[in-house]
């Protein structure tokens, strides 16, 4: 694993950031071909801003979720990409497929699976609770101590 994903990795709420790690350390992928987290914990500023792209911001529509409604401002989501012998590839193959499926086997959920947007690069797992649960915990303050990770 590179640096940079295990320091995206290390950013995931601590419920899930042994498990992401782990699992990316056994994947069996065919040589040359890596996983790399683009993106893991986001601020609700962070997700606001995706959420105007394509609406009052230009580019394309990339999520439906705006601060505080994704998974990713839990720390419980991560998006990722393959690196082919060093180079980004976006193309969703059977290596991304088993990425996937491989994550799926843990209790993730996969973005590409879904009915609005689909997502391909996301992974998420929500031990059972709605973004709403999540953001209840998150604005009376039920915090793992010391962090800002909410606690489940």
């Amino acid at each position: 694993m590179d640096k940079l994903t295990l320091a995206r990795a290390q950013l995931l709420h601590p419920i899930i950031r042994d498990t992401v790690i782990s699992t990316l350390e056994g994947l069996k992928l065919p040589p040359g071909v890596q996983v790399r987290i683009t993106q893991s914990l986001r601020t609700f500023a962070e997700q606001d801003k995706l959420y105007a792209q394509g609406r009052s911001a230009p580019g394309q529509k990339v999520t439906n979720a705006r601060g505080g409604e994704s998974l990713h401002n839990f720390g419980l989501a991560f998006d990722f990409v393959l690196l082919i012998n060093g180079q980004v590839s976006w193309t969703v193959d059977e290596n991304w497929k088993k990425v996937a499926a491989v994550f799926k086997e843990q209790g993730f959920s996969w973005g590409g699976e879904w009915k609005s947007i689909k997502d391909y690069p996301h992974l998420e797992k929500s031990f059972g609770y709605s973004w709403q649960q999540l953001l209840d915990k998150y604005r009376k303050g039920e915090f793992i101590s010391g962090t800002q990770y909410v606690r489940l």
